[in-house]
C-alpha cells in the first residue's frame, strides 16, 4: 500500500477526530486536507504514518482553536487538581446535546485533551506529545475539561431554535453522529395527510431511523417559524411546500411533524436562523 492509499484509509478517522475537536464538519475536512498537503511535502522519514497524521491533524485543529480565541485566558499549564474519578468513562458520548456549547468555553488545550482521551481513547503520553507537555499535565487538562463538561452552566443549554438549526445543519452536511446526539431515543416523525400526498413518509419511529432518513437530506429547507415555534420548511420557487414542525424538550428533538396543509403554509414566516427581529 503506497502513502496515498494509506492516507485515504486514515482519512475517515482523521475527519472524525477533527470534527469532534472543532465541531464543524467542513472545517474538519479542510484540516485533514492540510494534513495531506503537509504529508505530501515532508521529506522526513515517518515511522508510523497513522501516528504522524494524528499528531499533525490535531495540532492543526489546535491552531484553529487558538485562532478563534486569540487570548485564551485558561490556556496555561494546569495546577494540581484532584485525581480523575472516571478516566475510563467515555463522557463525551453521554454528556448530552449541550456538549458543543460547553466545548466552546474550554481552552484549546483542554478541548484537545478531553476529546482525544474521552472520545477516542488516546493514552495520555500520546496526548502529551501532541500538546508538547507531560502526561501528568495532559491528564490534568482532560480532568479539568471533564469537570466543566459534566457540570455545564445553566446558560450553556441550547435554545430550541439552536437545537432545530443544529439538527438541520447536521442533516444537510450528512453528520450522522451529530444527528443521533440531537435526537431523543424515542424520537418520531409523523406527517399530516397533505404532506403525505406530496411524498413525505407517514411515520418514522426511533432515533436511528429518523437520523438515517434525514442524513444528507433537506438541503432546500430554510429556517421558519411555525406559529411561535422555530422550525424549518422546504421551499420551492420561493414558496413553502412542507413545514418541519419540531418538538424540542430539554435540548433534544423528540418529534418532527411534516405539515403541508395550505392554511398552515400561508402562515409560515421566514427567520434568519435564530430569534425573530424586534
Amino acid at each position: 500500500m503506497d502513502q496515498t492509499e494509506m492516507f485515504e484509509a486514515e482519512r475517515p478517522r482523521l475527519v472524525g477526530i477533527a470534527n469532534r475537536v472543532l465541531g464543524d464538519h467542513a472545517e474538519a475536512e479542510d484540516v485533514v486536507q492540510q494534513a495531506w498537503l503537509r504529508l505530501h511535502r515532508t521529506e522526513t522519514e515517518i515511522e508510523s504514518l497513522p501516528a504522524w497524521l494524528t499528531t499533525v491533524t490535531t495540532r492543526l485543529c489546535l491552531d484553529r482553536l487558538r485562532a478563534r480565541t486569540p487570548v485564551p485566558m485558561e490556556d496555561v499549564e494546569p495546577q494540581e487538581t484532584v485525581d480523575d474519578p472516571a478516566d475510563d468513562v467515555a463522557l463525551a458520548d453521554t454528556v448530552g446535546l449541550a456538549l458543543h456549547v460547553v466545548l466552546d468555553r474550554l481552552s484549546p488545550r483542554e478541548r484537545v485533551a478531553f476529546v482525544l482521551h474521552d472520545s477516542f481513547g488516546f493514552e495520555f503520553p500520546t496526548i502529551a506529545a501532541v500538546l508538547d507537555t507531560t502526561p501528568v499535565a495532559a491528564r490534568k487538562l482532560a480532568s479539568r475539561a471533564r469537570a466543566k463538561v459534566a457540570q455545564p452552566r445553566p446558560e450553556d443549554r441550547l435554545a430550541n431554535w439552536e437545537v432545530v438549526d443544529a439538527f438541520m445543519a447536521a442533516a444537510k452536511s450528512g453528520d450522522f453522529d451529530r444527528l443521533l446526539r440531537l435526537l431523543a431515543p424515542d424520537a418520531v416523525v409523523t406527517a399530516d395527510d397533505a404532506a403525505v400526498l406530496v411524498g413525505t413518509p407517514r411515520k418514522i419511529d426511533g432515533r436511528d431511523e429518523v437520523a438515517t432518513f434525514f442524513n444528507g437530506s433537506a438541503r432546500a429547507a430554510l429556517p421558519v417559524f411555525v406559529g411561535d415555534r422555530p422550525g424549518s420548511a422546504w421551499f420551492h420557487q420561493g414558496a413553502a411546500k412542507v413545514v418541519f414542525d419540531f418538538t424540542v424538550d430539554d435540548g433534544l428533538v423528540h418529534a418532527i411533524t411534516f405539515r403541508a396543509a395550505p392554511d398552515l403554509l400561508s402562515r409560515v414566516v421566514r427567520r434568519d436562523g435564530g430569534l425573530p427581529r424586534e
